[in-house]
């Protein structure tokens, strides 16, 4: 099947996409798909499809009946049929696709469909110019086979079969690209969007990570190129794993100015985002569920082992960013900090378990509500927490002759390589084996929601982990702050008259004052309240009350806020003990 892709009017936000198949069956049919791999949500990218049309060889409009929102049946009995149709691209996400005259991005599963039992044969994709003459110095990034062109040129590009089409990414715009070598496999840096990034420093930290993720895992690169993708935005945060490339986006800000100096905040969170992705190359990309061998992206696909993939990713990407040397120590358990933090600031973590968790991800975590904190546990935090729960035993247990690094490195000659998916007792029948004892007191641990015993698993690597109370919005975890004596309990943000709630936490003073989210709080102690609410709470004493006023919608409410005691979510990890934390930080 060949496809011819267009941004034939990026004003407009719209590609045009010609797609013919030389050997089609009777009664063809043709689908796009209604998610996409590592995004576990229903999107129907089928909504973005506008007139859709079908032709004979002789270029003669065929009949066609549109059997559900993302399928099509063609009434031919030719081998030859051709498709046109445009997609309206205006998600500036890593998702679906978007098109306007500053970028251009696209997922082939948001734009190209598939024709019904020829999944597993030859694509080929042209991918032409824009059609504006004021964007003709536009390039193109993309992981796909190329098979003319001049490199970043537009041209004409190969895929294995449908899978792979749409496990390639594109990039369009007024790019910056640059290379670097990890391991023997070149890797291509591209930005897209207004940036003042030093890229001497960002290939010196990205070969790191690269060159350390390949060793780690014992064997060649699963990939001959990669391709880090990266939007630049005044605000943004966001990434998407492909088999040899990821779609990445950050602030602008995120980014380094200078290929010297400190690693600050953002650049940090920029790094282990770029080191997540990459790791996802080997686990979910070709370590996967066995609910993932093939895929079947035509509804959800349920697993209870996303905290494996999404979690113990989630481990990996902070811990190589420090183990390749591209942030220090205490950076490093700064980020551990203040993971653990959001997991002990969810009420949620005693109402689903990692596996209900996984389970659930279509519907509960990837479409949150104001009572998500309530309710839901992530697998992606609580999953980290419990990857360091077994890298620590293992590590401990064996006197660090084995760790979780072993474990990952089992899975990727059982499972990668082989393309076998993995099983609900795979992970724990590998841990087993290194201990070389029953593990089920440790992977119960994924089916119910008691907390998890990191403290005294920390002790014995010489790491403190100290709880206190938060210091307020901006407070993450991580530093020794004294934190705020009274707590309030909900997340606000400031308005023209007062505070907008955005949630409440469960059995909070602010949830026992009546408050919910979408309310706006307007006076406390019969003053008006600002962005200093919570600093005021504490020059009260606990066992005070106070009057509280709010609009909900339009109607004045009042209620009244008993100051209590806050509660000590917030963590701060430190070294105590330097000799024996050389067991797990090196």
């Amino acid at each position: 099947m060949h496809h011819h892709i267009h941004a034939i009017d990026p004003k407009a936000h719209l590609f045009a996409i010609t797609a013919t198949l030389n050997n089609a069956r009777n009664n063809q049919i043709f689908s796009l798909p209604a998610w996409l791999p590592g995004s576990y949500m229903i999107r129907d990218f089928a909504k973005n499809i506008i007139d859709i049309q079908f032709f004979d060889e002789n270029n003669l409009a065929i009949p066609f009946q549109q059997l559900d929102k993302q399928t099509w049946q063609v009434a031919n009995h030719t081998a030859t049929i051709t498709l046109r149709y445009q997609v309206y691209a205006w998600d500036l996400s890593v998702r679906t696709a978007h098109l306007d005259t500053n970028h251009g991005f696209f997922n082939g599963s948001s734009v190209f469909l598939a024709a019904k039992g020829l999944e597993q044969d030859k694509q080929n994709v042209t991918i032409a110019p824009p059609a504006l003459s004021e964007l003709s110095q536009w390039k193109i990034a993309t992981s796909m086979s190329r098979v003319s062109g001049e490199p970043f040129g537009f041209g004409e590009f190969s895929a294995e079969n449908y899978d792979d089409l749409i496990d390639h990414p594109v990039e369009m715009g007024d790019l910056t690209i640059d290379t670097f070598i990890a391991a023997g496999v070149p890797h291509d840096i591209v930005l897209s969007g207004k940036h003042r990034a030093n890229m001497a420093r960002l290939k010196q930290d990205l070969q790191a990570i690269c060159e350390y993720q390949i060793h780690f895992f014992n064997t060649p690169a699963p990939f001959e190129r990669y391709v880090f993708m990266t939007t630049v935005l005044d605000n943004g945060f966001g990434g998407l794993e492909h088999k040899a490339s990821t779609a990445l986006m950050c602030s602008r800000n995120d980014l380094p100015l200078s290929e010297h100096g400190d690693v600050d905040k953002g650049y940090r969170t920029y790094l282990s985002l770029c080191s997540h992705e990459y790791f996802h190359s080997w686990n979910v990309k070709r370590i996967k569920p066995a609910q993932f061998t093939p895929f079947d992206l035509s509804q959800e696909s349920y697993t209870e082992q996303l905290w494996a993939y999404e979690g113990i990713t989630s481990y990996f990407d902070d811990f190589i960013t420090y183990r390749s040397g591209c942030i220090d120590q205490q950076s490093y358990l700064t980020l551990l900090s203040e993971t653990m933090t959001r997991v002990y600031r969810s009420q949620g973590r005693f109402k689903q378990s990692l596996a209900s968790s996984s389970f659930n991800a279509w519907t509960k975590f990837y479409k949150q509500d104001e009572n998500a904190a309530n309710a839901i546990v992530s697998y992606y935090t609580k999953g980290a927490l419990f990857a360091l729960l077994l890298d620590l035993t293992i590590r401990l247990e064996t006197k660090g002759e084995k760790s979780l690094d072993d474990v990952m490195r089992q899975l990727w000659q059982e499972y990668g390589l082989t393309g076998i998916g993995t099983d609900n007792q795979s992970h724990q029948r590998i841990v087993e084996s290194l201990l070389n004892r029953n593990c089920d007191e440790l992977f119960n641990f994924l089916y119910h929601t008691d907390d998890l015993p990191l403290a005294p698993l920390l002790a014995q690597v010489g790491v403190e982990m100290h709880f206190r109370s938060s210091e307020g919005a901006n407070d993450n975890g991580g530093s020794k702050a004294k934190g705020f004596n009274i707590g309030f309990g909900a997340k606000v943000k400031s308005e023209g008259l007062g505070l907008k709630i955005i949630s409440v936490n469960q059995h909070s003073p602010a949830h026992q004052a009546g408050l919910s989210a979408g309310d706006l709080l307007i006076a406390a102690d019969n003053l008006q309240v600002n962005g200093q609410f919570e600093q005021l709470l504490q020059h009260y004493f606990v066992g005070e009350s106070i009057k509280l006023h709010w609009f909900r919608r339009d109607e004045l409410m009042q209620g009244e806020l008993i100051i209590q005691a806050a509660i000590k979510d917030t963590v701060a990890l430190s070294v105590k003990d330097k000799h024996l934390a050389t067991l797990w930080l090196g």
